[in-house]
């Protein structure tokens, strides 16, 4: 385990968490706990002093506060999200629903209300990490499958799980690690209607709860990205109380 605070180089094998949070004692809980999980921690009191280490020396995963002095979270995660696809947690204020639409619409992979288990956030970390890693590419060795068989097009879509890559009509979307499972679990059966519970487990596994509202914020922030590169984006179709469904035709 890499020591809390700074921005020393670790080894390859460990996995990095930065924290930016302006409260010192959230800091230092959150980090003991997650050393004591194995992971390395790189803590920041603040969004300005955060951005330059994230972009300059990226950990695996970063968790921040959005009501911070100097730069709020919000304006963090804008900053980073012009440079990188970082996945990031959210912590919120307690059923502030402006604050967990508004940072997903920004980019954020997963949001966490205060007050908070550090159980649940440990669980999310893992999660999103082990979401990431099966989205990275990899050496293909003696006997392992291609790669490009994975590849997935449905009419203007095209998906490669591998390299974490989408285009639709050859455009790239850049989507995050949740927002690309959900596609994914969409497009592996065109026109068949997928419901919110089957998104979330797409998406979300290990039994964390994630409430309707975040899938909903997700489709509708993929649908955005898809309009920039198409206005005229419509395969993500909405059955009102069934769920979701992909449709190119």
């Amino acid at each position: 385990m890499g020591e809390t605070g700074g921005d020393q180089t670790v080894r390859r094998d460990d996995v990095v968490i930065a924290l930016v949070d302006d409260d010192r004692n959230i800091l230092t809980t959150v980090s003991i706990a997650l050393q004591a999980e194995g992971f390395v921690t790189r803590v920041y009191s603040d969004g300005e002093t955060a951005l330059k280490a994230l972009l300059d020396n990226p950990p695996d995963l970063a968790v921040f506060d959005i009501k911070m002095p100097k730069m709020d979270g919000m304006e963090l995660l804008r900053r980073v999200r012009e440079h990188s696809a970082l996945p990031v947690i959210f912590l919120t204020s307690k059923d502030d629903e402006q604050d967990e639409e508004a940072g997903l619409e920004l980019g954020a992979d997963d949001y966490i209300a205060k007050p908070f288990s550090l159980r649940l956030l440990t669980a999310r970390i893992r999660a999103i990490l082990r979401r990431a890693d099966a989205l990275r590419p990899t050496d293909l060795g003696q006997g392992e499958s291609d790669p490009a068989q994975d590849c997935v097009t449905r009419g203007r879509l095209f998906m490669d799980p591998a390299r974490h890559h989408v285009t639709w009509d050859g455009q790239p979307v850049s989507l995050t690690v949740t927002e690309f499972l959900i596609l994914e679990a969409l497009a592996a059966r065109p026109g068949v209607i997928k419901s919110r519970n089957q998104l979330m487990d797409a998406a979300y596994p290990d039994d964390i709860f994630v409430d309707d509202r975040t899938v909903d914020s997700h489709i509708k922030r993929m649908r955005r990205k898809f309009r920039v590169v198409d206005p005229t984006f419509g395969a993500i179709e909405t059955l009102y109380g069934a769920g979701y469904s992909f449709n190119d035709v």
